[in-house]
């Protein structure tokens, strides 16, 4: 009887074991990913955040929207953040939301995605990655939905999209592994007046998971109500590298296209 337990314990914890190390791999053969993705295209992202960023050497994913005045006006510092390895992600072209839904008087009529087609919809945000081609040179990037909205009526418009994109970052909150990761809908954590402890202590249970971490931040230092202060956002950063032998920092493309390649492979 005392054998079969020791057998029974040995056995749970080599499925443990071998369970961790498939996890890890995934990542690098780190203990987790974390991915920093800015929405909007808004000032701050060039004066606050990026060369927050280029000082640690670290990189992040920036969701533009196509018809941002601060693309017109900051064109080469957009090219130069691509250059220096960060990720232009589409935000779509004019950010559309669902304004038939509670708390969304803030969404005018010529975007709300309620009033869309989704031939519309669809067409924008191609046109959007034809922009973001031209300003970095690259094919492959990932799609962020405004809003978090999915659906214009009963169809999910990102499933004409599919072919365009590595993936898409939703707005849940959540840890995942790879296998578990949606690549439709990719969870995050939206950040909005939260501590550097909170943000931490999330990246130390990724850690201690081995699991993806998304960040979905707007304002870093001001420049949007929805906003994070410039120390909380400066102190997640400098622990991040500190620890950067035990995680994986990358933008959402080169994650999601790690996913989706082992989610290809058969277990």
């Amino acid at each position: 009887m005392k054998n079969i337990k020791l057998i029974i314990i040995f056995v749970l914890l080599l499925s443990h074991l071998t369970g961790s190390a498939q996890n890890t791999k995934v990542w690098n053969n780190k203990q987790c990913a974390v991915v920093l993705t800015y929405d909007d295209a808004i000032d701050v992202d060039l004066d606050n955040v990026i060369p927050a960023l280029d000082s640690l050497k670290l990189k992040g994913t920036f969701y533009l929207i196509g018809s941002s005045p601060v693309i017109t006006k900051r064109l080469n510092e957009w090219r130069l953040a691509a250059k220096h390895g960060h990720e232009l992600g589409n935000h779509s072209m004019f950010h559309p939301c669902d304004g038939s839904m509670a708390g969304r008087s803030f969404v005018t009529p010529d975007v709300d995605l309620s009033k869309y087609t989704v031939e519309r919809a669809v067409k924008e945000i191609k046109a959007t990655n034809t922009l973001l081609k031209a300003i970095d040179g690259k094919d492959v990037r990932t799609f962020a939905y405004p809003c978090g909205d999915r659906k214009i009526g009963d169809v999910y418009f990102y499933d004409k999209l599919k072919n365009d994109f590595a993936g898409a970052r939703g707005v849940n909150g959540g840890l995942q592994t790879a296998a578990q990761v949606d690549l439709d809908n990719i969870d995050c954590y939206a950040i909005n007046g939260q501590s550097a402890e909170y943000m931490i202590n999330l990246v130390k249970k990724a850690m201690q998971t081995h699991t993806l971490l998304v960040f979905l931040f707007h304002g870093v230092g001001g420049g949007h109500n929805l906003n994070v202060g410039l120390k909380d956002h400066s102190q997640l950063l400098h622990y991040l590298k500190a620890h950067e032998k035990e995680i994986w920092i990358a933008p959402m493309v080169d994650v999601a296209v790690k996913i989706k390649d082992t989610q290809k492979k058969p277990s």
